[in-house]
């Protein structure tokens, strides 16, 4: 699976997150002892921020510019690999395997994900990672 690198923006397909956009933090081609088989670390949008014109307050664009991330390992089955790449150097830092072990990490994890997202959204870069998938 050499096209799954990370930065790459994919697509779940099953399960919770279904339809939602995701960015590969880390790739395991061969499998962990936790999890025996291809998976990748991922960070995706949980709640897309809302559409925002230029008629609304500041406070209310604020508002609307919030993004909700998840954190997740994901067997490659389940993604679907799209063309598109986010380069998301902060990220790589903070989630590891050993993130998930404390609810507190993931927490910690899921706020800088969060700030790293919403200040992507609020510059105007990556517009497509931003929208919701329509089907």
């Amino acid at each position: 699976m050499k096209f799954l690198k990370n930065g790459r923006v994919a697509i779940i397909t099953r399960g919770r997150y279904a339809g939602k956009k995701v960015v590969l933090i880390k790739v395991q081609e061969e499998g962990t002892k936790a999890y025996p088989f291809g998976h990748a670390l991922v960070a995706g949008i949980e709640r897309y921020p809302s559409k925002v014109t230029k008629r609304m307050s500041k406070k209310t664009t604020a508002k609307r510019s919030k993004v909700k991330p998840f954190i997740k390992t994901v067997n490659f089955n389940h993604i679907m690999p799209t063309r598109y790449t986010l380069e998301l150097e902060t990220l790589k830092n903070v989630i590891n395997q050993d993130t998930f072990k404390e609810p507190t990490q993931r927490e910690e994890a899921k706020k800088t994900i969060k700030k790293a997202l919403e200040e992507r959204y609020t510059s105007g870069k990556n517009r497509w990672f931003f929208q919701q998938l329509r089907f």
